[in-house]
């Protein structure tokens, strides 16, 4: 089955540089932006009042690539990206705590 756009769960995000995200919010489909599980337990439809189709909806899904473990190797790219989120969220928090520290010196340097 392809990723039920009519769910409530379901998000198409398009960017600058013309990439879309097709995603379920809920992480249930292992296998997006090419399909949601047959019997998907978070499928809710939609029930935006007067919900309808813009022109802000992105091009259709992109062919399926051919192979084996395609949902595994969807996993396994997903946990190098959680495992390295940590270490950023830590490299940047640095970044800001550098950058206010030495704008405090200044303003108390005034005083």
């Amino acid at each position: 089955m392809p990723m039920r756009i009519e769910c409530r769960n379901y998000e198409s995000r398009s960017y600058g540089n013309g990439d879309v995200v097709r995603k379920c919010n809920l992480d249930l489909a292992p296998e997006a932006p090419w399909r949601c599980p047959a019997a998907c337990a978070g499928f809710a439809p939609r029930s935006d009042i007067a919900w309808a189709w813009g022109s802000a909806v992105g091009e259709k899904t992109p062919a399926e690539p051919v192979g084996e473990g395609i949902a595994e190797l969807l996993d396994a790219a997903e946990d190098i990206v959680n495992a390295a989120g940590p270490d950023i969220l830590r490299e940047l928090q640095e970044e800001r705590r550098k950058a206010t520290k030495g704008w405090r010196g200044k303003l108390k340097r005034r005083r």
